[in-house]
């Protein structure tokens, strides 16, 4: 069974002057009052008593009073603790004999349930740390997280890289009717060259043509000349006449090529190769950019069973509340982070950490329940009956909602008419 707070009994503690309370064991107790009247002061009067020094009020003493602070808490263990004198020495009463004083206290008594305020404005991360303690899965969920954000943030740059590529692709201009590969203008040349060189092999020939008529004119000249070597020229004739009939029917046969359409080929080929490479570059483009698809299609199905995984390791522990989960570091309940939840849903969730944290501790103290209204109130404390919980709580109010009303530092019984939360059954919240 876990330890509940059955009896209090306090004097002269901060605004306290005289103050008995007998909690009810499961649900809420309120302490009510107008401001500044001491309902906080029990609280901290609490704390002090079963929490040790660390809780102790910077000015214990009440203000006026001639008597030293007095604490007394009576737990449903049977333990009794007792704070007095002017040293507030601490004595604890084990009806077990067991012997101990504040490290006895400290075993049973989560920290947290006498400053719930602690944990609640506790940073987002460590509100998260304290629930993957609690259930032993933080150190696998936080790599998964890790791994989660690693390849999200792999994926984001594959996509923008992705689309870069494309809308580049998209803007490549694509030229029909020219090769698929760039035009060697070495060969374009070579072929100018070949062809130049059977022109000049014709242009030899023309002028070997020309030789021969020269030679022949030269020897009409010298027959003329030479009656006496007529003999001897009009033989060479014969013989020059054969080659010149051989040479200009040769001469005749031969067809100078072209080099216009080569010339305009040459001319041409940076432009045509350039067109080349564009629609080369706009493939290779396109290409790229449906790989960084593919990557990013790979990396967002990673990333899916990254999360999965993480909601099977959270939906699979042992939870202190349903609802409660972890989300990018944050701590979660039904989906909402901290600074998304209201304020009794809030005080839910940090009571069913806190009671978590330490299960025989089985009170917890708040302060300030004026933030909830009446019916909220009333939900939260059928759900503590339904979990087995005491809450002791101040609320600025005088109203019948309230167990005691703290006056000028004593308690005094609310209206008759009040019934108390005691009443409350059933539900939860």
């Amino acid at each position: 069974m876990s330890v509940k707070i059955n009896a209090l009994e306090m004097e002269n503690v901060k605004k306290i002057k005289a103050v008995q309370l007998t909690p009810t064991e499961n649900g809420l107790t309120v302490i009510g009052g107008k401001n500044r009247q001491g309902k906080t002061s029990v609280l901290d009067a609490i704390a002090w008593a079963l929490g040790g020094n660390r809780f102790k009020p910077s000015e214990p003493h009440r203000e006026g009073s001639v008597s030293d602070p007095h604490l007394k808490v009576t737990l449903s263990n049977g333990i009794t603790v007792e704070r007095s004198g002017k040293s507030s020495s601490l004595k604890v009463i084990d009806p077990k004999g067991n012997k101990g004083g504040q490290a006895l206290l400290d075993s049973f008594i989560e920290s947290f349930a006498l400053d719930l305020p602690k944990f609640m404005q506790a940073s987002a991360k460590d509100k998260a740390d304290t629930l993957l303690k609690i259930i032993g899965v933080g150190d696998k969920l936080y790599e998964l997280e890790r791994r989660e954000k690693e390849l999200y943030e792999q994926r984001h740059t594959i996509g923008q890289i992705g689309e870069q590529k494309a809308k580049y692709a998209a803007e490549l201009q694509v030229f029909p009717g020219v090769p698929d590969e760039p035009v060697s203008a070495s060969e374009l040349i070579a072929q100018q060259q070949e062809i130049l060189r059977h022109n000049a092999e014709n242009e030899r020939l023309r002028q070997n043509k020309l030789k021969i008529q020269a030679e022949r004119n030269a020897l009409n000249e010298k027959i003329e000349q030479l009656k006496s070597e007529l003999e001897k020229c009009t033989a060479e004739l014969q013989v020059k006449m054969v080659e010149l009939e051989v040479a200009s029917k040769t001469v005749a046969e031969l067809r100078d090529e072209s080099t216009a359409e080569l010339e305009e080929n040459i001319a041409e080929i940076d432009e045509l190769n350039k067109k080349v490479r564009t629609n080369q570059e706009k493939a290779r483009a396109e290409a790229e950019a449906e790989e960084y698809r593919e990557k990013y299609r790979a990396f967002t199905e990673d990333i899916e069973n990254v999360r999965k995984e993480r909601m099977s390791l959270l939906e699979n522990a042992d939870l202190p509340l349903a609802g409660l989960s972890v989300s990018e570091g944050e701590l979660t309940y039904n989906g909402h982070k901290w600074d998304g939840m209201s304020g009794a849903e809030q005080l839910v969730v940090a009571t069913s950490i806190v009671r978590r944290l330490n299960p025989e501790c089985g009170f917890v103290l708040l302060d300030k329940l004026e933030q909830m209204d009446l019916d909220t109130l009333s939900e939260f404390g059928r759900w503590l009956e339904g979990e087995g919980l005491q809450a002791i709580a101040t609320r600025v109010s005088v109203g019948d909602e309230c167990s005691i009303i703290i006056e000028d530092g004593e308690s005094k019984l609310p209206e008759p008419k009040y019934t108390g939360f005691a009443g409350w059954n059933g539900g939860g919240f």
